[in-house]
């Protein structure tokens, strides 16, 4: 007979090790490119020593003369808080009553909840590998009660719970769970299902915004952060590290060129030393780029990545388009700059019994809960390149 132990130890030693692979490698390319560890994590900190520059005790002298003076190798200190990421199951009493007596519809029902936990989860994780850590999902222009015209739908799914917030991320729907029904994507407007007053757009406020529920400001840490020139990165100041800022070049609302690719490419090599491994872009960037080799008559290398991802090649680097690619951008990258430090891999949350399914307080209900702690530190910014302003095709 099934059993709530059943339950738990299934999740414990047989979802789980397949669950933290899918969310590791199987989120997208750029994720699976990403060294993971557990090395620099301090408590509820990254604390890690970046060096930059080159060692400074090196110069010609006479033949009796003095040496050089010693200068070793130069070091800032990155300070990142880890970041507490959580998926969640829900299964009914009712549901797990009906399968007591059948594992293979047990089974079903297990398989069914991970798949859409971690089909939810691998939305989440690889839309906040490009944002910024604010967690802003989309821009809200207008309202009108339960529908919201917002300036991009590329962060939003049905299904998603989100607050609205303003600018400094102070929730304006405070105590209202807003759930999104459906979104029309070629009109950008977002119907929900509750209606937001009016009392929730205050009129001293000028922008809004759609975050993740109790989200804001507590997302990893992804390339938005990276690719900025003003402001603090990891605990230092730009206007302090100039090697915090990367390469980044407006293309002129034109059809990208293999000269603006390596041009980004050559810098970053002879500035920096970093070597580009990977491309990223957006789907119509990415077909624009398609369109420039079809106009030069130009072959089309296909690439296989770890994953079972399939990416086209630019001298041997794969371009790769991915949905949450910010539209009429074109990431450069080096990816053995950036490292995942986490606490521990992905862990189910555990009572002191050991058990991972508990009951929903004063609800018929029972919940587990997936949880890792971690965030992403590029170790070299400087080295790094985004070229915007690319027509899409």
């Amino acid at each position: 007979m099934v059993t709530l132990e059943t339950a738990n130890k299934a999740l414990k030693e047989v979802y789980l090790g397949v669950v933290a692979e899918q969310l590791n490698t199987g989120v997208n390319p750029l994720l699976a490119r990403i060294n993971q560890t557990t090395s620099d994590v301090w408590g509820k900190e990254i604390r890690k020593l970046a060096p930059f520059g080159i060692n400074g005790g090196i110069g010609a002298g006479d033949e009796d003369g003095k040496l050089p003076t010693a200068a070793g190798n130069s070091y800032a200190q990155f300070v990142l808080d880890l970041k507490n990421l959580y998926g969640k199951i829900e299964i009914s009493d009712k549901a797990i009553r009906a399968s007591q007596n059948s594992a293979g519809a047990f089974v079903n029902l297990l398989n069914a909840e991970m798949e859409g936990l971690i089909k939810a989860s691998s939305f989440n994780f690889g839309r906040m590998l490009y944002g910024d850590g604010t967690g802003f999902l989309a821009k809200i222009t207008t309202n009108t009660a339960t529908v919201l015209t917002v300036d991009s739908v590329t962060n939003l799914v049905e299904g998603m719970v989100v607050d609205v917030v303003n600018g400094s991320g102070v929730v304006q729907s405070t105590g209202t769970a807003l759930r999104i029904k459906s979104i029309n994507r070629a009109a950008k407007t977002v119907t929900i299902d509750k209606t937001v007053g009016a009392d929730a757009f205050k009129s001293d406020e000028t922008q809004y915004y759609l975050c993740v529920q109790g989200s804001y400001g507590k997302e990893i840490t992804g390339l938005g952060a990276i690719f900025k020139n003003d402001g603090s990165l990891y605990g230092l100041a730009r206007s302090e590290y100039s090697w915090l800022i990367p390469y980044m070049k407006d293309n002129g609302s034109a059809d990208i060129s293999e000269i603006a690719m390596q041009t980004a490419i050559d810098t970053l090599e002879e500035v920096n030393g970093s070597k580009v491994d990977f491309i990223v872009c957006s789907a119509g960037v990415k077909r624009n780029y398609q369109k420039y080799l079809a106009s030069y008559r130009s072959n089309v290398d296909i690439m296989d990545l770890a994953g079972g991802y399939k990416a086209i090649s630019y001298n041997g680097i794969p371009v790769i388009s991915d949905r949450f690619a910010p539209a009429n951008s074109m990431y450069l990258l080096n990816t053995k700059a950036f490292t995942l430090h986490q606490l521990c891999d992905w862990q189910w949350l555990e009572g002191e019994d050991g058990r991972v399914i508990k009951q929903t307080f004063n609800k018929p209900t029972y919940t587990a809960t997936l949880v890792k702690y971690a965030d992403i530190i590029c170790d070299q910014p400087s080295g790094q390149a985004l070229i915007t302003g690319i027509l899409e095709s």
